[in-house]
């Protein structure tokens, strides 16, 4: 049987609007999500589908409700302890790459060990190979402005599986892309947390790569569905 990776109990954020009154966004989500599983969520632009990754991740705080990883409460740890929690155990994939453009692509994917306290010569080794799987081998030297869009979501890509998270939250990695390298960078993806049996959390409004994904999902007001 596998293991949950992720659950979500009860979860709900309401945000202040500008005369007093509250907002609610996200209203009552129960999800669960195990190892080596892949989901996709989709949603209208401003239905909380980046916020709901967040409170998961515990980038953000939420009004009410429980985040368990691997079983233990989380949301209730303070800052410091998530964040520690955090680097080891989860991996992110982002539209806009979010690339240190000072550095090559080794040395971005190396980032990920580094802020895990966990740089070595194992982490260095294992930062090249991931890159020759991702089909950069050749480009390991360049500056994020020396490569494509594509081959920069291959070197997120690279960095977000680095310390063998338990998920990665993959939040739209295609939007920068066009369809042809879009759908490459996302066979990819799904291929890579196969491998590694790393459970996925992919937002996407693309219901083509949403159909790839094991389970789909649809955040709709407040309340997340199975398709």
């Amino acid at each position: 049987m596998s293991r949950e990776i992720l659950k979500i109990s009860s979860l709900k954020k309401n945000f202040a609007s500008p005369n007093g009154s509250e907002i609610e966004v996200l209203r009552g989500i129960d999800l669960s999500i195990n190892e080596g599983e892949s989901a996709s969520l989709r949603g209208e632009s401003g239905a909380g589908k980046t916020t709901f990754l967040n409170i998961a991740a515990c980038l953000e705080n939420p009004t009410s409700g429980e985040i368990y990883w691997d079983g233990a409460r989380v949301d209730n740890l303070p800052n410091r302890a998530q964040a520690r929690l955090r680097a080891g155990y989860m991996g992110f994939v982002f539209q806009a790459y979010c690339l240190v453009p000072e550095l090559n692509a080794l040395e971005n994917v190396l980032f990920a060990a580094r802020i895990a306290k966990n740089f070595n010569r194992a982490a260095v080794a294992r930062a090249k190979e991931i890159l020759e799987r991702v089909g950069l081998k050749d480009r390991m030297a360049h500056l994020p402005s020396q490569m494509s869009g594509g081959e920069r979501q291959r070197v997120a890509i690279a960095r977000a599986i680095l310390n063998s998270p338990k998920v990665i939250f993959a939040d739209e990695p295609t939007g920068n892309l066009d369809e042809n390298t879009g759908l490459e960078v996302m066979e990819m993806l799904l291929g890579l947390c196969s491998q590694e049996r790393a459970a996925l959390l992919l937002i996407t409004h693309n219901p083509d790569f949403a159909r790839r994904a094991g389970r789909r999902l649809v955040l709709k007001s407040g309340k997340i569905f199975e398709e």
